[in-house]
């Protein structure tokens, strides 16, 4: 499991693209077809035409980190295929990394009531 820091923003390309590509290629991905800033501090999302590969970049502030993962008898619950991006929820990109039904993942708006004087 990833510790995703807190108000990270997640973006997951909803076009599969070319697996081949490592991480220099996928921040071209994303300053192209995505017009983003591969340097922001965003998590970007990518799948591969077969739906059982997922790829994720990301700036630390050090350098771009590139994570991978297979699923071996599985396989992953993608958007419609469609130009563009999608927003995603740390709980639903941590479902989606698991193998899980992300769609069906919501967040939980937790308030703390104020005290009564």
């Amino acid at each position: 499991m990833i510790a995703l820091p807190g108000g990270v923003r997640i973006l997951i390309a909803t076009r599969p693209i070319d697996f081949r590509k490592g991480m220099d290629g996928l921040a071209a991905v994303v300053k192209e077809q995505l017009r983003a800033d591969p340097f922001s501090g965003t998590i970007f999302v990518f799948r591969a035409k077969r739906a059982d590969r997922v790829k994720l970049i990301v700036w630390d502030g050090t350098g771009l980190c590139l994570f991978a993962k297979r699923l071996e008898q599985a396989t992953f619950r993608w958007p419609k295929i469609e130009d563009g991006a999608m927003r995603l929820s740390p709980s639903q990109l941590a479902a989606l990394i698991e193998g899980l039904d992300w769609t069906r993942v919501r967040e939980i708006d937790v308030r703390v009531p104020t005290a009564t004087r």
